[in-house]
């Protein structure tokens, strides 16, 4: 057998090899607060959207990471992006974040202005988008679960969220409109305008439904 046979050979066997080989993994990662820390958990939103897609049998074709911390806001997200998430080397990066940014602000002072949480996740998303990673987007759900825009960070949730909305549409991001959502759940299952036990535990947290709650809307996004 000559050696151009030989190269033919192997070219061929190499081109049997690869058509075997498995698609890679689409890896998400999944950045965020507390909430998205705790997704991770059993019965958090992340192994439910993991357990999800092994019953699906689409083990093969996903990677889920949780990436959040407690306490973060936008800033913390900008300071621990490129450890937390670039180094993941993620395929897609869904960020939800804002409930601290006003909840810490109406309690502690320690919040976010919008024009400062605007200027920073804007950076988030361009430093993401550089490395050919897709962005999906999230807006913050709910500092309380009245139906009539009683609780006392509605006004601010709104507007943030508002801001996300046209962030989105602006720069033909994914997005995942949980204030919407989370509202339309509300009005339909809240008839007493309890403050928490709807969707979250605390007014903030998820409790077991407002966790596959969310990973239903997520799984839309990222599937």
């Amino acid at each position: 057998m000559n050696s151009k046979l030989l190269l033919l050979t192997a070219f061929i066997g190499c081109l049997f090899l690869f058509s075997f080989r498995g698609e890679k993994k689409k890896k998400v990662v999944f950045f965020g607060d507390s909430i998205t820390e705790a997704g991770v958990n059993k019965g958090g939103y992340i192994d439910l959207l993991n357990q999800e897609i092994v019953k699906k049998g689409l083990a093969d074709k996903y990677e889920l990471v949780g990436a959040g911390v407690s306490g973060n806001k936008i800033y913390d997200l900008y300071l621990r992006l490129e450890k937390d998430v670039l180094d993941q080397h993620p395929d897609v990066v869904v960020i939800w974040v804002g409930v601290n940014d006003v909840w810490h602000k109406a309690d502690f002072g320690t919040g976010t202005d919008l024009d400062k949480y605007g200027k920073f996740y804007d950076a988030v998303v361009k430093k993401i988008q550089a490395t050919g990673a897709k962005v999906v987007v999230v807006t913050p759900a709910a500092i309380g679960e009245r139906t009539d825009y009683s609780n006392s960070q509605d006004g601010d949730l709104n507007i943030f969220s508002n801001w996300i909305r046209k962030y989105a549409a602006e720069h033909s991001l994914g997005l995942v409109d949980l204030r919407k959502s989370f509202h339309e759940y509300s009005v339909a299952n809240n008839p007493k305008n309890e403050e928490k036990g709807i969707l979250t535990s605390d007014r903030v947290h998820l409790n077991a439904k407002g966790n596959a709650f969310v990973a239903e809307e997520m799984w839309k996004a990222i599937k």
